[in-house]
């Protein structure tokens, strides 16, 4: 059994309504995530993902299995430690056998992986565990992320470009194979934190210069990708490794300034985004920069909060949510980041966890 959620008290309070799942989540197939979904959370939800399972569990690292098959590509460096005993952490180089605007890579696995969840999402629907009206979530990486994250640092400029061109190849495969008005993209930009945050613990420096007009050039040329009759909306994260950042924002000031240059530049809607809430941050001081968006946002934007947090629950997330008050007159609620990497059995109370702390829709 759920909390039921506080109705807002007066005019001056926020109006916490909806959830959103990021994108993963730790349950055996779609099917499962869709019904638990649906079933603990349903009338929170306008769009529901697959929860990432499979091969696509720990976000974008099997995409290191598609580099390995792509000829003019080789792992450098002697073989060191594997992230969860699986993933291959080495990076890739160009070997010089293939120029990089001639690198072929091969089917990267999303628009495969997204087809096979749309049927049973479809299926599901008709038999009504999913209320009509409510989207299929793609989340997609940016490709600057998947460029940090795999390509040595002299190799990420030559090689983002015809990464990029074959996750659109995806894209376009998807918007081909499921109908637009059944559809949102979510574009997970989280890489580009780290390089808008020099001090990441990775130590990770950009390759194009200046960073934030940068960063924000790619995010409006993602949301140009996606037709205007499918939802597009925008996962801004600051990492996830063993539940931990990369780095830790001093405010949402960097996200702020993302956000602003998008709603700035966008040339179609954007449907939704979202932001991460550090589990300590219950300070009005963290949120006070997006003030600063928030005339540019457009009312039917929707905006979630990754304040869900499980060590801390729904006193914590109320602590959270009290302070995004001052600053944000209506949102909805997230986990910072997907939770597919979390033990099972945080699953379904982390569901009700959202629903606890929100109005439904």
């Amino acid at each position: 059994m759920t909390e039921t959620p506080a109705t807002p008290q007066s005019a001056t309070e926020s109006i916490v309504q909806g959830a959103h799942l990021v994108g993963s989540v730790n349950l055996p197939d779609a099917e499962a995530v869709f019904r638990a979904a649906a079933g603990r959370l349903g009338d929170h939800l306008a769009r529901i993902p697959d929860g990432e399972v499979g091969e696509r569990y720990y976000w974008i690292q099997f995409q290191g299995l598609r580099f390995d098959a792509t000829p003019g590509l080789v792992r450098v460096g002697d073989e060191g430690g594997r992230i969860r005993g699986q993933f291959d952490a080495r990076k890739f180089g160009l070997d010089g056998t293939v120029a990089a605007p001639d690198l072929a890579f091969p089917d990267l696995g999303y628009a495969t992986a997204a087809l096979e969840s749309y049927a049973v999402f479809s299926t599901l629907r008709t038999e009504g565990v999913i209320a009509s009206g409510v989207r299929f979530q793609v989340s997609l990486p940016t490709p600057a992320a998947v460029m940090g994250s795999f390509l040595r640092p002299e190799d990420r400029a030559a090689v983002e470009p015809v990464y990029e061109r074959a996750l659109f190849a995806e894209l376009e495969r998807i918007l081909d194979g499921i109908p637009h008005t059944d559809l949102a993209i979510q574009w997970d930009t989280a890489v580009e934190f780290a390089l808008l945050e020099p001090a990441n613990q990775f130590g990770l420096a950009s390759w194009f210069e200046p960073v934030l007009p940068g960063v924000v050039e790619r995010a409006l040329r993602q949301l140009d990708a996606v037709p205007v009759d499918v939802q597009a909306g925008y996962h801004l994260c600051y990492g996830d490794v063993e539940e931990a950042h990369f780095a830790q924002p001093v405010d949402a000031g960097n996200l702020a300034a993302v956000m602003q240059g998008i709603f700035e530049g966008a040339s179609r809607h954007v449907d939704f985004v979202h932001l991460p809430v550090p589990i300590e941050r219950d300070d009005v001081e963290y949120f006070a920069p997006l003030a600063g968006v928030l005339p540019s946002i457009p009312a039917s934007t929707d905006v979630y909060l990754g304040l869900v947090h499980h060590e801390d629950g729904a006193e914590g997330a109320r602590r959270r949510i009290a302070a995004a008050s001052a600053v944000l007159p209506h949102f909805g609620v997230a986990t910072e980041c997907g939770f597919g990497r979390g033990p099972a059995e945080r699953t379904v109370p982390l569901l009700d966890l959202h629903a606890a702390v929100s109005l439904p829709w």
